[in-house]
Order: C-alpha cells, then sequence, then structure tokens
C-alpha cells in the first residue's frame, strides 16, 4: 500500500508543481500583453509621426517644384515677350 501512496503523493506534488508553473506562466503572459499593448502605442504614435513628416516632405517637394517652376515660368514668359517683338518687327519690314 505504500507504493499507491507514494504515487499519490508523487502525482500530488507534480500537481502542485504544474499549477506553480501554470500560474507563473499566466502572470508572464500578462505582463508580455502589457508590453505588447505599450509597443502598440509607440508603433502608432511612430507610424503617425511617419505619415505626418512624409505630407511634410511631399509639401515641400510641391513648393520647391512650384517656386523652380515660377523662375523657369518667368523665363519663358520673357523669351515670348522677345520672340513677339521681333515678330512685330519683321511684320512692320514687310508692311514696308
Amino acid at each position: 500500500m505504500s507504493s499507491v501512496a507514494d504515487q499519490l503523493t508523487s502525482v500530488l506534488q507534480k500537481t502542485t508543481r504544474l499549477m506553480e508553473l501554470c500560474s507563473a506562466l499566466q502572470e508572464e503572459n500578462e505582463l508580455l500583453k502589457l508590453e505588447n499593448e505599450s509597443v502598440k502605442s509607440a508603433f502608432d504614435k511612430a507610424k503617425t509621426k511617419n505619415s505626418d513628416l512624409e505630407e511634410k516632405l511631399r509639401v515641400l517637394k510641391l513648393a520647391k517644384s512650384i517656386e523652380g517652376t515660377s523662375e523657369k515660368t518667368l523665363d519663358i514668359k520673357q523669351k515670348i515677350n522677345d520672340f513677339v517683338r521681333e515678330i512685330d518687327k519683321c511684320v512692320v519690314l514687310l508692311k514696308k
């Protein structure tokens, strides 16, 4: 009978260890869930900041392209005016 009692004691000890391990794993799981939420929150903030910075970069690129276009546009307008004057001079000479 002592062997049955020994086996029962062994089973109870193993069960106790399993329960302790289960409890420790549940605590670790809760900590990991909290850490996961924290990381998700930080990721969302970083993602939002990244989107904001990308938008600012897009606006800056657009502003620079418009700025460059303004100079080019003025240059083109000046050349067109020069051509029109030359054409006017040619027309006047043709009428004579």
